[in-house]
């Protein structure tokens, strides 16, 4: 009888999912055009930012150092005189224009140390503080090696050979969209199930249901496997249609394998989400309490910057979060292809998290209906 009546009330919990449109149309957002924006827009790292040459020596060093841009980090160079240089930027069809001068080759040669331009658009933040590091790279790397032809100083006898693993051609939409499938699991599982619980609480159902047969684990339970089971299928169809779909990132890992790490996330925050319900008394008051549990579950978990690069009391506090071992087996499986003996740890730690968590919620809510 105890699973008959998880089920039914689970079934319940779906219907009344399913006549509120305005929770459908986030969870096919989250999902679907978030991912897909948020993987493809302000990248951490340089990506694809167009740049713009002016050659006006047009030398054999002057084609060399225009051959060093290429994607990923830039486009290919759009070759422009001078004169349309400034319209360019001003249109923002360029985040960088490069004026080579006349004479360059000759002077460098020469050892009067000649001048380049270089105008960046400073309003693309992001791209403008580390692009302009990679210019002045690529350029001194490019008239090192050309100036070595013509000299007679000893070459470097120690060669760095750079490898790229897992993301050989370093591009940011592979990182971006894994880790925002991963927020927006984190998001739903939450927001569905503490949004369900108050919804009861302000139309008064959940009275009715005591007067039931029914206890409030049953009720808790049913609210947990309904909205899991919607998050999960989301995510995966997230998986399958924007990530290896539309935003055609290769997954070599397991994703059977992911979704069970997944489920066990969906299980620790939709027992977090009934939690923070039974402390707010409205949605007002939900939506205040998830703005401060859901940013530093995000933003400290690794999905954003590393975990390596935090505090290392913080790295500690954030072992007790589900995200941070979710973000782990979700990067070992899905990128680097690792089974289930590499990423056991975190499901481990995801299942007593989880039960933990459950715990704490059942034991609140039981509370708040006395």
């Amino acid at each position: 009888m105890r699973l008959s009546h998880i089920l039914h009330l689970g079934i319940k919990e779906l219907r009344g999912l399913a006549r509120d449109p305005m929770l459908i149309m986030l969870v096919v957002y989250a999902f679907t055009l978030q991912i897909y924006s948020a993987s493809k827009a302000l990248p951490e790292t340089l990506n694809h930012a167009p740049i713009a040459i002016v050659d006006e020596d047009r030398s054999p060093l002057a084609t060399r150092i225009t051959e060093a841009f290429y994607p990923p980090f830039f486009t290919m160079p759009q070759m422009i005189d001078q004169l349309s240089m400034d319209r360019r930027m001003d249109a923002g069809l360029d985040a960088f224009a490069l004026d080579i001068p006349p004479e360059f080759q000759r002077d460098l040669l020469a050892g009067r140390n000649p001048t380049v331009q270089l105008n960046v658009d400073a309003t693309r933040m992001t791209q403008a503080f580390t692009g302009s590091g990679y210019v002045q790279n690529i350029l001194t790397n490019e008239i090192t090696g050309f100036i070595r032809r013509y000299s007679s100083s000893a070459p470097s006898t120690v060669e760095l050979v750079l490898r790229a693993r897992f993301n050989p051609e370093l591009n940011q939409v592979w990182f971006g969209s894994v880790m925002n499938v991963i927020m927006s699991i984190t998001m739903l599982s939450i927001v569905l199930t503490g949004a369900a619980l108050i919804r009861e609480r302000e139309h008064g159902t959940v009275e009715h249901l005591l007067v039931m047969p029914v206890t409030p684990f049953e009720i808790m339970v049913a609210k947990l496997w309904s909205m899991g089971l919607v998050v999960l299928a989301a995510s995966a169809l997230s998986l399958l249609l924007v990530v290896q779909g539309a935003l055609r990132v290769p997954i070599d890992g397991s994703v059977p394998l992911f979704l069970v790490g997944a489920a066990l996330q969906i299980f620790a925050t939709t027992s977090l989400g009934v939690f923070l319900a039974t402390m707010a008394g409205s949605m007002p008051q939900f939506g205040l309490l998830l703005m401060l549990v859901l940013l530093p579950l995000q933003l400290l978990s690794g999905s954003v910057t590393p975990r390596e690069s935090m505090p290392e009391a913080v790295q500690i506090i954030m072992l007790a979060a589900p995200n941070t071992h979710f973000v782990m087996l979700a990067q070992t499986i899905l990128y680097r292809a690792g089974g289930l003996e590499l990423v056991w740890p975190q499901f481990i730690a995801l299942g007593g998290i989880g039960c933990a968590l459950f715990a704490l919620a059942l034991w609140r809510f039981r509370a708040s209906l006395k």
